[in-house]
């Protein structure tokens, strides 16, 4: 499966000087983990790679394709985007919303199949949903509508996810349960780049990260060499306390 790659990116954040160019070669099998404060630009980060924005500088690259080069719909069937908060303008049910994880693979006005309606439920069974198919999803709760969306991703099957805070509005048993599944995919060979601001679940789940500081500095590598107390504590302006539990580190703030 073809990875995402950028070229000497750089993000255009208004009023921000230009940063670290961005080479980032993220692989098939991979699950990436982006930390940085609010307001670093890790959502215009996501949304530049999606090809949702345009970049100040360089380019994103889908295997050995521009992504400017290739039309909608054919991203679409590479890449799957799971925004922090959804903006529902239309009612529709969760299967009608999983569904549209499958359009994409249906030509201009074709109706979904019965094998189009069995993916999208099964997708929201996975993500333990499935109960609420017919209810409308600006019914649902916070935490309920975020996996009805990580649902809609999964319906689509693109080889590559960015998400932007997928656990996002979830409960501690349905976060691990969606890093779980996303790990589930990079083991089928996917690619998974996700924005976090929980340092323990990137230091669990991810083994790539990419730190963005507010200067506009990036660096990035293996978590293990990436989860360095005296970086972490420069990336957010707080002092760490990092212990070890289970085989992975665990950092803790200091109080006042």
């Amino acid at each position: 499966m073809p990875g995402l790659h950028t070229d000497q990116l750089i993000i255009d954040i208004p009023g921000r000087a230009d940063g670290t160019p961005l080479n980032l070669r993220i692989g098939a099998g991979e699950v990436w983990g982006v930390l940085g404060p609010n307001g670093v630009g890790k959502t215009t980060l996501l949304h530049t790679l999606s090809g949702l924005r345009a970049p100040r500088q360089g380019n994103v690259r889908l295997g050995d394709t521009a992504l400017a080069n290739l039309g909608r719909r054919a991203i679409a069937r590479k890449l799957g985007v799971v925004f922090q908060d959804q903006q529902d303008g239309f009612p529709a049910t969760a299967l009608e919303t999983a569904l549209v994880g499958r359009h994409p693979w249906l030509s201009p006005w074709q109706m979904e199949t019965a094998e189009d309606e069995r993916i999208a439920r099964d997708a929201l069974g996975q993500l333990g949903v499935d109960h609420l198919s017919a209810r409308l999803v600006n019914t649902l709760s916070g935490g309920e509508r975020q996996r009805v969306a990580i649902a809609t991703v999964l319906a689509q099957n693109p080889d590559t996810w960015l998400l932007d805070e997928p656990t996002n509005h979830l409960d501690l048993h349905h976060q691990v349960a969606v890093l779980q599944l996303l790990s589930e995919q990079a083991r089928c060979g996917r690619s998974i780049f996700m924005c976090l601001h929980d340092l323990n679940l990137a230091a669990r789940w991810c083994d790539h990260l990419l730190l963005l500081y507010p200067s506009g500095e990036a660096c990035w590598g293996t978590t293990d060499t990436m989860l360095v107390p005296s970086a972490l504590e420069r990336l957010y302006g707080q002092k760490l306390i990092t212990v070890e539990a289970d085989g992975a580190p665990v950092f803790v703030p200091v109080k006042g």
